[in-house]
């Protein structure tokens, strides 16, 4: 608050372009005295100063910043990120803090994750090194083909097992075994590049599933089993199974 005596007094009011010019004279001729308030400027508030400041802003543990246990889920850490970048919102620095420890918990999950991952595929290893012989030539027959081309011949004979349960009323399913195990001699002599090798490997394949399925079939509960499905019906889809094993991971 100032206090000022005023009597020449010239105003100059750039805003509105104007000169304004007074004399203000008191009563009986003497100086007018008036009080003025300086004015403010919304740029003299300091900066953030009307925002709600984040109060573990300092606080070292991403963990204990957002307000999460070690335990929690991804769901939980981004609830709890989200819920605090809304309640303060506006002010920098609490908002950066927040983004920083939720991108330090993500990426401290992701290396474990990673490193669970390598130490599984160890012991997976170490586990194999360490197995019997015949385990060892066991596994020298099996590969692991790309993902794309399991799925393809997956749904192949998948089809081929709904196509049988659907004319089970009809008839036997000799023919979609027959198409089966063409399509699994195919697929063999692409990776032998033997045509007596692949058709020995997918007629004793044949031969292995229908053997194990007249085994296994009959102790399957009747309940379980639709009444118009035989025991060659439900034979064949363990031979369908087999096939699909032996084209697609045996070497």
């Amino acid at each position: 608050m100032a206090s000022v005596s005023l009597t020449n007094l010239d105003l100059a009011t750039p805003f509105l372009g104007l000169n304004l010019s007074s004399r203000l004279i008191g009563v009986k001729g003497r100086p007018f005295r008036a009080l003025f308030r300086s004015p403010r400027c919304v740029l003299d508030t300091p900066y953030e100063g009307n925002v709600t400041k984040f109060s573990r802003i300092r606080v070292w543990d991403p963990y204990k910043r957002l307000g999460v246990s070690t335990a929690a889920s991804e769901e939980e850490i981004w609830s709890a990120r989200n819920f605090l970048l809304q309640q303060y919102s506006g002010h920098e620095r609490s908002e950066e803090s927040i983004e920083a420890a939720f991108e330090e918990i993500l990426m401290a999950s992701f290396q474990h994750r990673k490193k669970t991952k390598i130490n599984l595929k160890t012991r997976l290893k170490k586990q194999v090194e360490e197995s019997p012989p015949w385990f060892k030539n066991l596994l020298n027959f099996v590969e692991l083909p790309p993902t794309d081309v399991i799925f393809r011949r997956l749904f192949l004979f998948a089809f081929m097992g709904g196509w049988s349960i659907m004319n089970s009323a009809e008839g036997g399913p000799a023919f979609q075994v027959a198409v089966s195990l063409a399509a699994c001699i195919y697929f063999l002599n692409e990776k032998t590049k033997s045509v007596a090798r692949a058709s020995i490997i997918g007629l004793g394949s044949l031969v292995a599933g229908w053997v194990c399925g007249s085994l296994i079939v009959p102790s399957i509960p009747s309940f379980l089993l639709q009444p118009t499905w035989s025991l060659e019906l439900l034979t064949s889809l363990v031979v369908y199974v087999f096939l699909f094993l032996s084209c697609t991971f045996l070497k």
